[in-house]
């Protein structure tokens, strides 16, 4: 028997397979326009390689949940998302998961979610914030990282997505160095990050999620935080993971 986990997101949509307790595929796809186009898409990769609702269980996790007409169960991102990463990681810690729409910090004891924070009131300090601020500056994720490295400090002080945007096009019109406002970029997403984990405050973390393998903002994280800073490739897919092993 097989258990699919399936996370959509507002940005991405991930998949985990898992047999035996052990993970043997995950799917990674945009989610585009519609939540269940991608969904039947889903099924559709599963199902050719035989994978099906004759063999397998579904449970479906994150922003478009309700959208996975085959799932046989939805369980809120929070549960999944402290599952997978206890399965990943082993290890008691805060979860840190910057997702396209929203951040969210998970405080785990062996296993179970102890308490929680989420930033859902604005896109500062989410995914969304880096991907609008990588795209005004003509930028990929790679390359924003790599230019940060080299940036002298300078601070974007608006905690407005909007105001801040504005803030990094005055900066361009100076003709500041794009790599010091990549640096502050990086930096305005690492300290409202941090500000928001101070209500589940931990001396280890686990970052999950899109940015699980950027090693430079892991680094800002953990020098910020003054407490290492975990993450592996699979820790994008930990909700899926999570949404996998609650499968019956």
């Amino acid at each position: 028997m097989y258990q699919v986990g399936i996370d959509i997101g507002s940005s991405s949509a991930k998949t985990a397979v898992l047999k035996g307790g052990e993970i043997i595929k995950t799917i990674l796809l945009d989610t585009g326009f519609s939540s269940r186009k991608v969904a039947d898409e889903i099924y559709a990769m599963l199902e050719a390689e035989g994978i099906t609702r004759e063999n397998a269980g579904y449970v479906a996790t994150g922003y478009g949940r309700v959208s996975v007409p085959y799932a046989d169960d939805t369980v809120t991102e929070i549960t999944c998302h402290g599952k997978g990463s206890y399965f990943l990681f082993r290890e008691n810690g805060t979860v840190i998961d910057i997702g396209g729409q929203d951040t969210k910090g998970i405080s785990l004891k062996n296993g179970r979610v102890m308490k929680f924070v989420m930033n859902d009131k604005c896109s500062a300090g989410t995914g969304k914030f880096l991907e609008v601020m990588t795209n005004r500056l003509g930028l990929t994720p790679e390359e924003l990282s790599r230019l940060a490295r080299k940036g002298k400090e300078i601070t974007i002080s608006s905690m407005c997505t909007v105001f801040a945007e504005s803030e990094v096009i005055s900066l361009i019109g100076k003709e500041t160095p794009r790599e010091d406002i990549a640096f502050g970029v990086i930096e305005s997403v690492v300290n409202k990050v941090v500000s928001l984990l101070a209500q589940v405050p931990n001396d280890r973390y686990f970052l999950t999620g899109g940015l699980c393998e950027d090693a430079y903002i892991i680094g800002r994280l953990a020098k910020a935080l003054d407490a290492p800073v975990s993450s592996l490739p699979l820790a994008r897919y930990a909700g899926a993971i999570g949404a996998a092993l609650l499968c019956k």
